[in-house]
């Protein structure tokens, strides 16, 4: 008996519109019974998903972070098994989780049913896959362009940091945790959930997306030059180890600021401090690659 599959994409992404249809091939090839709908707009995928729920027996979205972070309330609500294409720029949770990019290959993991329970990461009532921060990576956010990301793939995330890093100015905040409080002047938290975000780097170099726990980093630099010298540091996750870099680890987190700054989830802006973070445990199955 075929199983049925709900098929979202981004037209969009990267390399939507491009390898759509050779994905729908390759899936029905392999005996999977498809309902396309197009990823028109972000805020009705998760509804989308719900509609669906009784008729399917998992959901695909094809697309790039910002994509499965539009479908993750959805994804939790039906408790549907999620189907990764990386059809993105950056494909940071199919990094983490080993799923190809290549279709045929991603289009094969997913027939072949093998799933993984994964946690998530939880920010004011959003969840995330990967990384939850505020500081200077929203500003990276804010500058990069669907057209730079297209052109350049994952080294427009490198060029446009190098673009913004040097006007970055240091922000207080207070990070709680367990019950202690610490004053910090930084400019960049970053919450992970997952091992990688922002087109490779990682959240720290042991991190996994199973461990039922957040690693949070904040980056205490007093020279906007100092990170041109951790940006090497971060795409193996070795920067924790650094005296400028605060690394902490837990279930829970709260974060408050003296404005209210904004939060990137995934990639998008979803919300703003301050912020109440925790770890969702064994939250989604993931349809991963055999091991």
């Amino acid at each position: 008996m075929s199983q049925r599959a709900l098929l979202l994409v981004n037209r969009h992404s990267r390399h939507g519109q491009k390898n759509l249809s050779e994905a729908i091939e390759q899936l029905k090839s392999l005996g999977l019974e498809l309902m396309e709908e197009s990823i028109d707009d972000p805020k009705k995928v998760s509804d989308t998903i719900r509609n669906y729920k009784n008729q399917v027996d998992l959901v695909i979205v094809g697309g790039g972070d910002g994509t499965l972070n539009a479908a993750v309330d959805g994804i939790v609500d039906t408790q549907l098994p999620l189907g990764v294409l990386p059809l993105g720029t950056a494909n940071d949770l199919a990094r983490t989780l080993s799923i190809p990019t290549t279709i045929p290959e991603a289009c094969g993991v997913i027939a072949a049913g093998q799933t993984r329970r994964i946690d998530l990461g939880w920010v004011n009532g959003k969840h995330f896959f990967n990384v939850a921060s505020l500081g200077l990576s929203v500003e990276i956010t804010q500058k990069l362009t669907k057209e730079s990301k297209r052109r350049w793939g994952v080294l427009a995330y490198a060029a446009t940091a190098i673009q913004v890093v040097w006007r970055s100015r240091p922000f207080r905040a207070e990070i709680s945790l367990n019950g202690k409080s610490i004053q910090v002047k930084t400019v960049q938290i970053a919450v992970g959930n997952g091992r990688y975000y922002g087109g490779g780097m990682a959240v720290t170099h042991d991190a996994t997306i199973d461990d039922q726990t957040l690693d949070l980093y904040s980056l205490e630099l007093k020279h906007w030059w100092q990170m041109l010298m951790l940006l090497p540091t971060m795409r193996q996750g070795t920067h924790t180890e650094l005296s400028s870099v605060r690394s902490l680890h837990g279930q829970e987190f709260e974060i408050s600021t003296r404005k209210h700054l904004p939060i990137n989830t995934d990639g998008e802006i979803t919300t703003y401090t301050p912020a109440r973070f925790r770890v969702i445990p064994s939250a989604i199955a993931v349809l991963v690659p055999k091991s």
